[in-house]
């Protein structure tokens, strides 16, 4: 018979403490959780850290590529990279459906201590809550995360001739299931007050993503890009950062897709390979359901 989740797991009692050491321990097993105190003591070297949380309400749970918990420690892991820091540590509370299958909850936690190994990163601190059937949809997920920055790594300010780089090809996670590119960009441009020249030939985008959307009458740059990052650079610097991602398995599709300019309106617009020119307008509502 195949074990389900039931509201007894989520009183603080004796089956609570069951689901903790019996699953979430064997997973998430470090001597600062172990502690088993409320709050986690850890030391780090002196200098800034960097404090990141976020709220993972996926579905469906199981996509390909992955699931809830290997989306929620990615996610927030990679939160503290964009923001120049080494993560080091994580939390993560998890409220569950009454009913929900162990089988199926043992698979996200064991997907969330594969990223933690990857990365090197452990999970300290943890929270359970399981709800009456109906209230949420499978599981929730929320992950924080601490990381100490690096080099002592400051965002400076924006300037026309700034280069843009996307980390890989977009579209691909959202396009699949059913932060979008566009979106993002025009982030940049409300607090630079600058324009963006894209350059459409040299937006990696795969034909199978271009084919699906062209017959859903979709846009890939408004598509969910997980896993991707627009990093801004100066221009001297942008070949160099550039080959230093394409070494990186995952990050051998990056490109150069665009320049800051000094522009009326801090416009965005997208100039495709013979010469035309179309304005990338911020997205309004949604194209899809949203998937995290």
């Amino acid at each position: 018979m195949n074990e389900v989740i039931k509201m007894v797991h989520g009183d603080g009692g004796t089956h609570t403490q069951q689901l903790i050491h019996q699953l979430f321990y064997k997973y998430f097993n470090n001597p600062l959780l172990l502690q088993g105190q409320d709050a986690a003591d850890f030391s780090v070297e002196e200098g800034r850290l960097a404090f990141t949380t976020d709220s993972f309400v996926v579905k469906p749970l199981f996509f390909p590529g992955g699931n809830i918990g290997k989306l929620a420690v990615c996610g927030t892991i990679n939160d503290l990279v964009v923001s120049g820091a080494q993560p080091r540590y994580l939390s993560s509370s998890f409220i569950i459906e009454e009913g929900f299958s162990r089988q199926l909850l043992e698979e996200i936690v064991k997907s969330m201590e594969e990223v933690c190994l990857e990365s090197g990163v452990n999970i300290i601190a943890g929270d359970t809550k399981v709800v009456e059937k109906g209230s949420v949809d499978g599981v929730f997920i929320n992950t924080s995360g601490i990381g100490t920055i690096i080099d002592n790594y400051r965002m400076k300010s924006i300037e026309a001739g700034d280069v843009i780089i996307v980390t890989g090809g977009i579209g691909e996670h959202g396009t699949i299931i059913a932060i979008e590119l566009a979106t993002v960009l025009h982030e940049f441009t409300s607090f630079c007050k600058l324009g963006i020249h894209l350059i459409e030939d040299q937006i990696p985008i795969k034909s199978g993503v271009s084919v699906v959307n062209n017959l859903l009458g979709l846009d890939p740059l408004y598509m969910a890009c997980e896993g991707r990052m627009v990093i801004v650079v100066k221009e001297s610097e942008a070949q160099k950062i550039l080959k230093s991602i394409q070494t990186i398995d995952l990050g051998k599709d990056a490109r150069i897709i665009g320049t800051f300019v000094e522009e009326q309106n801090s416009t965005i617009f997208m100039e495709n390979y013979f010469g035309g020119k179309r304005i990338v307008s911020a997205l309004e509502g949604s194209m899809l359901p949203r998937i995290c």
